[in-house]
């Protein structure tokens, strides 16, 4: 083969794919992850693991994570530096990320570390915001994706099953605290024991949290009612226990009967719209017995008892008509460590295809049970519950994906 030939063909050849391009390629489909520090009150908890960490750096995504952001779920700066996680001192520099991942909503100060075109992972809760955080994000054009919004590819909502098998199995270990006579309670065990009879438990909602709450309470051999809005809930949860126990459609006279005689009473009613259902009255409430306990798991959605009062961490409880209240919104925090580990196995599956697809915004376009978790897309709020809740103006987020294609 003459020179010429050899020269003709190495020119033909660089018409081909080569391997280098593709390097290059994958080079940009790269997450940069920030983690910050929570500022929140007594929130412990964090997205991602050491572990977690590892999995993504090995796969060619650059995490950076502020000072002592896993302290409070017991996950070393070190943990994380070996982990091949960067190391930084302030917000401002997690904030030079691409995709912030976090547990709470942005609070204001965080606002301002904000960049055109970020992209914001964290809980929502919807109740506790206001039309102006929604207002700034579409200002600085970021996509927002709402935790509680997220599905899988048959619908479930795999974050808020975790949290709420969390929440389920941590509201049965709260009540026995405060059934003692340590925290001034009734000086009750939570269950029964021979010839005693059993502790009296109402749970209002029969989703993940109705029945580890149930699943925990029989385990300790409590007496169990349990109320929902919708028979096939009910029906769901009796097979999922795997018992027969009591179980009510929510009705005033069938509920309030149950209220009276009850020790604890947990609410766990949640909505498709983030606004839980209100279905304990007050007057119901002033009818319970000295000393009950009423635990509102779902005060970040509003509460479902009229007298509930979002409470915090430090001061989780307090009176009204001689019941005491428990109205803390992020309980799975009182379990951090585990939490994150339960956020982490979500998460890192997550971000691993996010990267394989292309980042982002090729994730949203390119999954469509991803989109429903996203709730503001470069300027646009695009979940319409809280367009309507905050008058905002509302984009369909489909007519945003059939305009690119």
């Amino acid at each position: 083969m003459t020179g010429q030939s050899l020269s003709e063909l190495a020119r033909q050849s660089t018409l081909y794919p080569q391997e280098s391009p593709e390097m290059i390629k994958r080079g940009k489909k790269s997450l940069f992850i920030g983690l910050p520090r929570e500022v929140s009150l007594q929130e412990n908890r964090i997205a991602l693991t050491p572990e977690s960490v590892t999995l993504l750096v090995r796969n060619g995504h650059e995490v950076i994570i502020e000072k002592g952001a896993g302290e409070g779920a017991k996950f070393s700066d070190n943990d994380y530096s070996e982990a091949g996680a960067k190391i930084v001192y302030s917000p401002e520099e997690v904030f030079e990320a691409d995709l912030i991942v976090k547990i709470e909503p942005l609070v204001e100060a965080e606002m301002a570390y904000l960049k055109t075109g970020q992209t914001v992972i964290s809980t929502l809760n919807v109740p506790n915001l206001s039309r102006s955080y929604f207002e700034q994000l579409n200002e600085k054009r970021v996509t927002g994706i709402g935790f509680e919004l997220i599905q899988d590819k048959v619908g479930n909502f795999p974050i808020i099953r975790t949290m709420s098998e969390i929440a389920g199995s941590t509201v049965m270990l709260i009540a026995a605290e405060y059934l003692s006579s340590v925290h001034d309670g009734r000086g009750m065990i939570l269950g029964g024991i021979t010839g005693v009879p059993p502790t009296k438990i109402v749970i209002i909602g029969a989703g993940t949290v109705g029945e580890y709450a149930a699943r925990t309470a029989l385990g300790l051999g409590a007496e169990i009612k349990v109320f929902d809005q919708h028979i096939y809930r009910l029906q769901r949860l009796k097979y999922a226990v795997g018992q027969h126990i009591y179980t009510s459609i929510i009705d005033s006279d069938t509920l309030g009967d149950a209220l009276a005689r009850a020790d604890v009473v947990i609410g766990a009613m949640r909505a498709e719209d983030g606004v839980a259902p209100m279905v304990v009255t007050e007057e119901m409430v002033s009818k319970m017995k000295n000393n009950s306990i009423i635990i509102d798991v779902s005060i970040d959605q509003g509460g479902c008892f009229e007298t509930s009062e979002m409470t915090t961490h430090k001061h989780p409880t307090f009176q009204k008509y001689g019941i005491t209240h428990y109205c803390v919104p992020n309980i799975a925090s009182r379990v951090a460590h585990t939490a994150s580990i339960a956020l982490s196995n979500v998460f890192t599956p997550f971000l691993l295809k996010t990267g394989h697809v292309g980042g982002i915004e090729d994730m949203i376009f390119a999954k469509q049970w991803f989109t429903k978790g996203v709730y503001c897309f470069k300027g646009s709020l695009t979940n319409l519950s809280i367009a309507q809740r905050f008058n905002l103006r509302y984009k369909d987020l489909s007519l945003l994906i059939a305009a690119r294609m």
